[in-house]
């Protein structure tokens, strides 16, 4: 049940956290939500607002541990507890390794890898000692297969897996009732295109988007799913793309 379910959710100033944000709030939702872009945040926050649902927001550095801390903090000060972390931040600079794009590898491997070591472990204490909520991530088809040009990228959305699948298996053996979802988006219309540098392979994305691009509203669509799932229901692992997608 999504109603009054209050959802922290990183990422959130545009794509598919601001599209998943509004659906939320809209299915009865409290939404807490992060980003770098505390304008856009606002902005987001206001239509919410405007519509009748219950949204607050905060500036976040998900590379930066206090800040994950704070959000978490937020959601309780402001509704009372969090059911449900939904980590969705994350950049997509891909390029040949041949192009040596050192400063985006290190980039990646901070938003993607400990973005989401820093959020379960800011969320994570209430989960354990109340014995319930809901960590979602979102992976990549790139977690799932190798692509050209995709290297370091593709390794971080690996990582998601493999972390979010141990969390799993840890909750279970552990009996703490935390219930997990990955989604592993492929080509969705967001922002992502605009943080590649390599000119050559933006070109090349671009056009891969142009044809297969869907709407982040699909994205949303998925994690509303999850989290009205039945409690007792395990739904662990989306793919989500447009049917003529050829990966």
């Amino acid at each position: 049940m999504i109603k009054d379910k209050v959802v922290i959710i990183t990422g959130a100033s545009s794509g598919i956290g601001e599209a998943t944000a509004k659906l939320l709030a809209n299915k009865g939702a409290k939404v807490v939500l992060g980003a770098r872009r505390a304008d856009k945040l606002k902005r987001i926050v206001d239509e919410i607002a405007n519509n009748g649902g219950q949204a607050a927001y905060k500036e976040l550095d998900v590379t930066k541990q206090s800040d994950n801390d704070a959000i978490v903090e937020l959601a309780r000060n402001a509704f009372g507890r969090v059911d449900v972390m939904f980590l969705n931040a994350g950049l997509m600079p891909i390029s040949p390794l041949s192009a040596l794009k050192t400063d985006d590898w290190h980039q990646m491997v901070d938003v993607n890898v400990k973005g989401v070591l820093n959020g379960v472990a800011a969320v994570l204490p209430e989960f354990l000692a109340r014995k319930s909520g809901h960590i979602i991530a979102t992976s990549s088809v790139a977690g799932l297969k190798a692509y050209p040009n995709g290297a370091v990228y593709g390794g971080t959305k690996w990582f998601v897996r493999d972390f979010m699948e141990v969390l799993r298996m840890e909750s279970a053996m552990e009996g703490t009732n935390i219930r997990t979802a990955t989604i592993y988006p492929a080509a969705i219309n967001t922002e992502l295109l605009e943080t590649i540098s390599d000119e050559g392979t933006a070109a090349a994305m671009q056009n891969t988007y142009d044809k297969y691009g869907i709407s982040p509203d699909r994205i949303a669509d998925v994690v509303a799913f999850a989290i009205d799932a039945p409690e007792e229901t395990t739904i662990n692992e989306f793919t989500v793309g447009p049917a003529n997608q050829p990966w």
